[in-house]
């Protein structure tokens, strides 16, 4: 319930793979080696030096004097701080086979302690690696007022295994840039977000993005940010083509210092051909009294999307937000499968595993959701949730589970289609509206029904293993064995083929990755 600032055919970006360039460091090592320079900066060192490795340099300062060309290289000393904050401007850029590396040598990490600006600013350079460092700003509430690494309108950037913490926005910006590969990074204890894509005005300005194997972690909120939604896991917005796989987010918005719309693990924005898959996203919070504070969500003005294979758990707010705000572009054509939430909702006004909200008040806004093979179990509260605004057309429901503590569905449920889903009432069996009788429901709604037959059903899913412990990290979640169906289960074979009888091209992989039933009813098989 945000407001933002801000299918029938399988998307093309799906896998989206890492961009060649990634391929590149290895391949022209011995370029680099006869042609280019390295610089080495150590704490003893000297500025005065000529940064060799035996007579290396000492201070950031000293850094952002040196002219750089395509294919060096700058380390500093694991386990050193420096002090100060680096900047990379149009002067400084590599190029493809020869990008200009900054890292660490020796044992473990350098860190870039940058008080209260930023560590790395990249502005308008083209092709640079960036890994293993640290970068610490002096903290949200102690001064800081920036974001940890940007890069900004600049193109073929590789940023690899950095810990960033203690900034007042986000520890990672990526800004109106292309080509933009992350990875590994530990975005935590910063203030507006873990880490945030985001553009000018166009979905065009930042594209072709991938957010990889990334942690969110404890990113409570801005304490200046009276009048928009803080504390965000991983946002993106006005941006094509972001991939987002195998990350984590948790424990943030906690401390968003405002009542109102509010924060989201992993979610997007007027964002077009968005992935999200393989996360996930768990413990998240709002402030006391705000909205949201939910695991996933496609919100105003996505299209062409989808959320895929993701775990979303007790969440303050609801597991899987569908929205649309007030002055955004077009919802339309988005899809949201082989998911599971277990327990979301329990705080905010997200009362549920999957929430529904429309604030612009026009269904032509707002159409065109696919929502299938999706696993929705929540012991406390309802299953679905829509909102009083929440007007939409062609929103369709198949072969999910919805299991709720008593009420499954909240709110009116319009003309969307169900089709061949199992409800299951975990105190009264079925109740929908007051409706204990599931077939009763059924007909009085002309839904679960194809030519005079219900093919719904109402029967406990039984779920395998749900008292084994829950996953901390996106990496296990593959082999996350719960909440799945038995072989012996109904719900394998009672589902709707969806290729045949609508065209849709499913993946045919179920939330583990295996070989998914044609007419299976769920996410894991």
């Amino acid at each position: 319930m945000l407001i933002r600032i801000h299918i029938f055919f399988v998307l093309p970006f799906l896998f989206t793979s890492i961009p060649n360039y990634w391929l590149h460091y290895n391949s022209t090592q011995e370029d680099r080696i006869l042609l280019n320079k390295t610089y080495y900066f150590n704490k003893s060192g000297n500025d005065n030096n000529d940064g060799s490795k035996d007579h290396p340099l000492k201070s950031i300062s000293k850094l952002n004097t040196i002219h750089l060309a395509p294919g060096d290289a700058i380390y500093f000393n694991g386990g050193d701080t420096f002090e100060g904050s680096i900047l990379f401007d149009s002067s400084k850029s590599g190029t493809a086979a020869l990008p200009i590396l900054i890292g660490s040598y020796g044992n473990g990490k350098a860190a870039i302690s940058s008080g209260n600006l930023s560590a790395i600013t990249i502005y308008k350079s083209n092709n640079i690696h960036i890994s293993n460092l640290k970068c610490v700003g002096s903290g949200r509430k102690n001064g800081n007022t920036k974001e940890g690494v940007i890069v900004m309108e600049s193109n073929n950037v590789i940023i690899d295994s950095l810990d960033i913490s203690r900034f007042q926005k986000a520890g990672l910006l990526i800004y109106s840039s292309i080509w933009i590969t992350t990875r590994h990074i530990y975005a935590h204890d910063n203030g507006a977000a873990g880490i945030t894509v985001e553009g000018n005005l166009s979905k065009k300005d930042s594209r072709e993005i991938y957010i990889g194997y990334c942690r969110s972690e404890n990113n409570p909120g801005d304490p200046t940010n009276l009048t928009n939604h803080s504390g965000n896991g991983i946002v993106v917005g006005h941006c094509t083509k972001v991939t987002i796989e195998y990350c984590e987010a948790t424990n943030n918005g906690w401390d968003m210092p405002r009542v109102g719309n509010g924060p989201v693990g992993i979610w997007g924005y007027e964002a077009d051909s968005l992935v999200i898959q393989h996360c996930l996203s768990y413990r998240n919070k709002t402030s006391p009294g705000a909205a949201d504070g939910g695991g996933f969500d496609l919100d105003g003005g996505v299209t062409n999307s989808i959320v895929q294979y993701c775990l979303s758990y007790e969440n303050q707010g609801a597991g899987y937000c569908i929205f649309q705000y007030w002055e955004a572009s077009p919802w339309y054509n988005n899809v949201f499968r082989y998911n599971i939430s277990v327990d979301d909702g329990l705080v905010s006004d997200g009362v549920a595993g999957v929430y529904v909200w429309n604030s612009s008040g026009d269904e032509n806004q707002f159409h065109d959701c696919f929502f299938y093979n999706n696993s929705i179990f929540n012991s406390q509260r309802a299953a679905i949730l829509f909102s009083e605004k929440s007007k939409r057309k062609q929103f369709s429901f198949y072969n999910n589970i919805f299991v709720g503590e008593d009420s499954l569905m909240i709110g009116d449920k319009g003309s969307d289609v169900f089709m061949a889903n199992d409800w299951w009432s975990i105190t009264k069996k079925f109740n929908i509206e007051g409706l204990y009788d599931f077939s009763t429901w059924a007909s009085r709604n002309n839904k679960e029904i194809i030519d005079g037959k219900i093919v719904g059903l109402n029967t406990d899913p039984k779920f395998e293993n749900r008292a084994n412990k829950m996953p901390t990290s996106a990496t296990d979640i593959q082999l996350f064995d719960q909440y799945r169906i038995s072989k012996n289960s109904l719900l394998r074979v009672n589902g709707l083929d969806l290729q045949r009888l609508e065209g849709i091209e499913t993946g045919d992989l179920d939330f583990n990755r295996q070989s998914a039933p044609v007419k299976g009813i769920g996410a894991s098989f």
